[in-house]
């Protein structure tokens, strides 16, 4: 199995493409790059995403879809070599915002799905509706907020010996999220963002955070330095509550 995330990820930037050059009311990036991993997965692997935001009159939609995968061959006690899969997380988002007429508010409705072999849970869909604003915005700084109620379907991870009574049962609880995405223009041609976002639950909170700068190589490249911590407070015996993600990616706007 040869990345597959990157076959679904090409088909994605193709049909992209022909958004954007058909209708001007689209803005598409797509990412690809190396990556170095600590905690639940500890690889050198490689990464791909792409992100659509479609602009209409009284909607603003958002769609993302990225993925990891990775094989290592390993050797085995008798000698033999074989291809192991050690890394494999693909995730999905759909987010629609209606403009209000205060200016720069709106209400969202959002829906998330992530499959996670090796992490603190199996997979997770959530989805959520609220209100977002923003709070700081200036010719080089902008710092928008949402909050709202949500809903969270997780499956717990698979336990190879037997230790996690929970071991691949489904649970669903309501959650509060909130999150805070903070950009700063620091040139003409360099961006620091610093994205965080709580989904608070009664038997886990996940706060996830990115921080990264993004460099201008020309007009429609950049490069992309970015540091990813995701932390769970309740995990299975034997995982990580932590995992990191630092990653050195190219990203294409078309």
């Amino acid at each position: 199995m040869k990345l597959p995330v990157f076959t679904v990820l090409a088909a994605a930037c193709l049909s992209a493409n022909a958004f954007a050059d058909n209708d001007k009311t689209w803005e598409v990036t797509s990412e690809v790059g190396a990556i170095i991993t600590s905690g639940n997965t500890e690889t050198t692997t490689l990464k791909g995403g792409i992100k659509a935001k479609h602009s209409l009159e009284s909607w603003e939609n958002e769609y993302k879809l990225d993925g990891i995968y990775k094989e290592d061959e390993i050797e085995g006690d008798n000698g033999e070599k074989r291809t192991q899969r050690t890394n494999e997380k693909y995730a999905a988002s759909v987010q629609g915002n209606y403009k209000l007429n205060e200016k720069h508010s709106h209400l969202y409705l959002y829906g998330s799905y992530v499959s996670d072999y090796f992490g603190a849970f199996r997979s997770e869909s959530v989805v959520s509706l609220g209100y977002g604003t923003r709070f700081i915005n200036t010719p080089d700084m902008v710092l928008n907020a949402e909050i709202g109620p949500g809903y969270k379907y997780f499956e717990h991870q698979e336990s190879d010996d037997g230790s996690d009574p929970k071991a691949g049962e489904f649970e669903g609880e309501m959650i509060a999220l909130g999150k805070l995405d903070f950009s700063w223009k620091l040139s003409d041609n360099a961006k620091f963002t610093q994205l965080v976002a709580v989904e608070y639950g009664d038997s886990n909170t996940k706060t996830k955070s990115e921080t990264a700068l993004l460099t201008k190589i020309n007009g429609s490249l950049q490069m992309k330095v970015a540091y990813n911590i995701t932390n769970n407070s309740d995990v299975a015996e034997g995982k990580e509550n932590t995992d990191t993600e630092t990653s050195l990616t190219l990203v294409y706007s078309f």
